[in-house]
């Protein structure tokens, strides 16, 4: 039964936050829904059986705010290369080791090198390689440094 009342509390407790709804039938509606979404995810085993649901929020909290700054270096610098007129760009694959153990680490590291511009993730498997395409040398080398791995990797780690 903790496993269902903890994260239906903490989803409603962000539903409050958010909403600005506090009327009696409101507040009661969002209740049953937080409670039904816990235990939906409940019986699809997506919750986490060790209750390390803080650790994770503390490691996202660091994670984000460093993607946001790759994001917008990466648009800085595909806008001065939109704004040359020789268009410096050099298209390719890359293939950067994904060290992620669990297909939710690799969703985060793929959705992750999309997000910032001047890279896409075309294909990501359970094999340990992700492919990418590239819009330069700067991109490429970017994520072959393994710093974006390293961090998604740390955030899926487990205490």
């Amino acid at each position: 039964m903790k496993k269902i009342l903890v994260p239906a509390t903490v989803l409603f407790i962000l539903w409050l936050l958010l909403s600005g709804h506090y009327s009696g039938l409101l507040v009661t509606l969002g209740a049953l829904s937080c409670l039904g979404v816990a235990m939906l995810a409940a019986s699809l085993g997506t919750l986490d059986p060790d209750h390390r649901t803080f650790a994770f929020l503390v490691r996202l909290a660091a994670y984000v705010p460093w993607l946001l700054k790759e994001i917008v270096m990466a648009n800085w610098t595909v806008a001065k290369i939109i704004w040359r007129p020789d268009l410096p760009i050099r298209p390719r694959v890359i293939r950067p080791h994904a060290s992620q153990r669990s297909p939710i680490g690799l969703a985060v590291f793929a959705n992750s090198i999309t997000l910032t511009p001047g890279t896409l993730s075309m294909d990501a498997d359970t094999s340990g390689e992700i492919a990418v395409h590239a819009l330069d040398d700067e991109s490429a080398q970017g994520l072959m440094t393994g710093e974006m791995d390293r961090r998604v990797a740390a955030l899926e780690s487990r205490d």
